[in-house]
């Protein structure tokens, strides 16, 4: 009988085979797996809605987003647009008692209950429109501050190039559809953040119900606040909620958790009360504070004819702005100081400002403060022409210079 023989080599070397190819496979699926983690990290909610965006308010840092530059019709969250500028109005004109007209009137849609010979003031109408979501309070701010609503349009218009809102063209006061009216989820972001600066909208947007009254009259209307969300989550503070056939349903919300600040925005989203929560709950945990302190940190520059002749500057103030976790954070500081600065100079005196920049928009300012005083010290004539000459002197004897280096 024949004994078989087995080659070990060859044994050996399939086996070696066979285990680089396993070990190969095993690393494949190893960096498929971290690919699916991270994907799944990275894009960590799921929501209804087309379009979604969270920033954080103070900076505009992008914490998280869906689609949020993609135009679309965004319904009655117009109207922080147009109770923003009634309330800057108010503030300009001093607040005053405004008559209802028919023309007024003469709007579909949702109302705040204003009839023809009313009389109310601009911080009233914004209420209308930001509690009950009244057409009638939009319109009705339209031709009051501007005399038509073609004029206020160019108005809201204009506000939306300031603010950065890059991609948002406003055809009604109210959010009713009509033309191209849209925007996008991250311009009403910005337009959020911006609104939320201002004390009386703040206040408004914050309030469940709002009692509304009337000049010249005993009527009173209490107006009801149809953002859910200051009910459903916690730390919400507002703002406005929005719906059309054709936009969906549209809410800009905002939000205060241990001094961090956000805004979240949904267009055309079913879902968009657990839209919002959602996000906020990954948004509040991808966050960080980033402090711009100039207080300690002296600048010097030299003050012509001034005693002492160097005058050292500081910062007022010290600030901190919330971004991203993972954001590289490139923020820009410029110092701008004034022109012509001369004695006589008194310790506090603002000679200019430090800015800061992220993403092309400014996100603080600090005011520079001298630090000390400075004397004027009286140059006598001959003492000023003997400077000039000096000045001339050195100027040619630099430029030469320049010239035998090259």
């Amino acid at each position: 009988m024949k004994t078989s023989k087995i080659n070990f080599k060859k044994f050996s070397l399939r086996s070696r085979r066979r285990e680089a190819w396993y070990l190969f496979i095993f690393r494949i699926f190893t960096i498929i797996f971290f690919l699916n983690f991270y994907s799944i990290k990275s894009s960590a909610i799921d929501v209804s809605a087309r379009s979604a965006v969270i920033i954080c308010a103070d900076s505009g840092d992008i914490i998280w987003g869906k689609n949020y530059d993609e135009p679309l019709a965004m319904a009655s969250t117009t109207k922080i647009m147009t109770s923003l500028l009634a309330l800057e109005e108010a503030n300009a004109s001093g607040n005053r008692s405004l008559e209802i007209t028919e023309e007024i009137v003469n709007v579909e849609g949702s109302s705040m209950g204003l009839k023809v010979g009313d009389k109310v003031d601009f911080e009233t109408l914004a209420k209308g429109m930001l509690l009950p979501s009244g057409n009638d309070a939009a319109n009705a701010t339209a031709i009051l501050v501007c005399g038509s609503t073609e004029k206020f349009l160019a108005r809201m218009n204009q506000r939306a190039k300031e603010i950065g809102m890059e991609n948002t063209l406003f055809c009604t006061p109210s959010g009713l559809d009509k033309d191209n009216h849209h925007s996008t989820a991250i311009d009403m972001a910005l337009l959020g953040a911006y609104a939320m600066q201002n004390e009386e909208f703040a206040k408004i947007v914050s309030s469940k119900k709002s009692l509304a009254d009337f000049e010249d009259s005993d009527k009173k209307i209490w107006l009801k606040n149809h953002n859910k969300l200051l009910d459903l989550y916690p730390f919400c503070v507002g703002i406005k909620t929005g719906f059309t056939e054709k936009a969906g349903r549209c809410l800009v919300s905002c939000a205060e958790k241990n001094g961090t600040r956000l805004v979240c925005v949904t267009l055309n989203a079913p879902d968009d009360w657990n839209d919002h929560i959602a996000m906020y709950n990954f948004g509040f945990s991808q966050t960080k504070h980033i402090d711009f302190d100039d207080t300690n940190e002296k600048l010097e520059i030299k003050i012509k004819n001034g005693e002492p002749n160097i005058l050292k500057i500081i910062g007022a103030t010290k600030f901190s702005r919330t971004f991203k976790n993972d954001s590289d954070a490139q923020v820009k500081r410029s110092i701008q100081l004034f022109k012509n600065l001369k004695a006589p100079i008194v310790k506090g005196q603002c000679v200019g400002k430090i800015t800061y920049e992220f993403n092309n928009k400014i996100i603080g300012e600090n005011l520079l403060l001298a630090s000390h005083d400075v004397k004027a010290v009286k140059v006598n004539f001959f003492k000023k022409i003997w400077n000039a000459i000096s000045s001339f002197f050195k100027n040619i004897f630099e430029f030469t210079k320049k010239i035998f280096i090259k």
